[in-house]
């Protein structure tokens, strides 16, 4: 996933437009209220005054233009902008936030240039940026597909899949997983090329759900056993062989929890290439 830290920016903006407009309506607005009808007033009476091409009797009549305070461009460009920003910001942290997938670590569930929906409250509410926890709603599940931010340094966002809870003992034994001693279940659904293979496509089944992963048909030296201790989880890529998780990041804390993946809405592979609607769904 990108490490462009666009929630960041984004509460910065909130905070900085909603700041100036605040500060100008407590301390600056009224001011200016007050100069402007004072100066609506000082004008001799009987005394004609142009305003907007209009010629207007001082004695009987009121100039609108001068009458009205004239805004700052910064405090009306912050006015405009303030209940967008703030809108989306509890949107993207509260409700639902949108990812695309860069990479292949999560094939064949997830493609290069999908764009995906992430459930932001299902792991319970979290403030933006630092990920602290406010309100709890519920736990990651196993098989769920997670949105975190990589633990080696707290700014990157990765997505996969869940598979050992805070307690569990995940082994690795070549190509096989086992969850507290017992094996994952595995069933090989294709074999791709099939004159000669290359990639071997299982259906996975744990915690109740059933998905497909993606392994190479060579072997793997890889024999490995993880503890996970309280407060963290341990998730793998879809594409074993070719993913960058807990395996080499480490297990993820639970204040790095993005949300939860739930669906693909677009995709889009490259920006000269026409977006498809083809795959949209749910993701399992």
């Amino acid at each position: 996933m990108m490490d462009f830290d666009f929630s960041l920016i984004l509460v910065a903006l909130t905070l900085i437009t909603g700041a100036v407009w605040l500060i100008d309506a407590v301390f600056f607005a009224k001011k200016r209220q007050v100069v402007t009808q004072q100066a609506g007033t000082s004008a001799p009476a009987g005394e004609g005054r142009v305003s907007q091409g209009w010629t207007v009797d001082g004695a009987g009549s009121h100039d609108t233009a001068a009458r009205e305070p004239v805004e700052p461009l910064v405090v009306e460009y912050c006015r405009s902008f303030f209940p967008i920003l703030f809108i989306v910001l509890i949107l993207r942290s509260f409700i639902v936030e949108p990812f695309q997938i860069p990479s292949q670590s999560m094939l064949p569930t997830l493609e290069v240039g999908d764009f995906i929906l992430v459930n932001k409250f299902t792991y319970g509410l979290r403030l933006p940026v630092v990920g602290t926890e406010i309100l709890d709603l519920g736990e990651p599940e196993r098989g769920d597909v997670m949105v975190f931010r990589n633990p080696e340094d707290n700014r990157t966002n990765y997505i996969k899949r869940v598979i050992g809870l805070p307690g569990d003992t995940v082994t690795l034994l070549g190509k096989e997983l086992y969850l507290n001693g017992e094996p994952v279940e595995q069933r090989l659904l294709a074999a791709l090329p099939p004159d000669n293979p290359k990639e071997l496509i299982y259906e996975e089944s744990l915690g109740g759900s059933a998905y497909r992963i993606q392994k190479e048909s060579g072997p793997s030296g890889l024999r490995a056993e993880w503890k996970v201790p309280a407060g963290h989880f341990f998730l793998l890529g879809d594409n074993r062989d070719r993913s960058r998780d807990s395996r080499y990041i480490g297990m993820v804390p639970e204040n790095n929890i993005v949300g939860r993946a739930f669906a693909i809405w677009m995709h889009w592979e490259s920006f000269f290439s026409i977006p498809s609607f083809s795959r949209s769904g749910l993701i399992e």
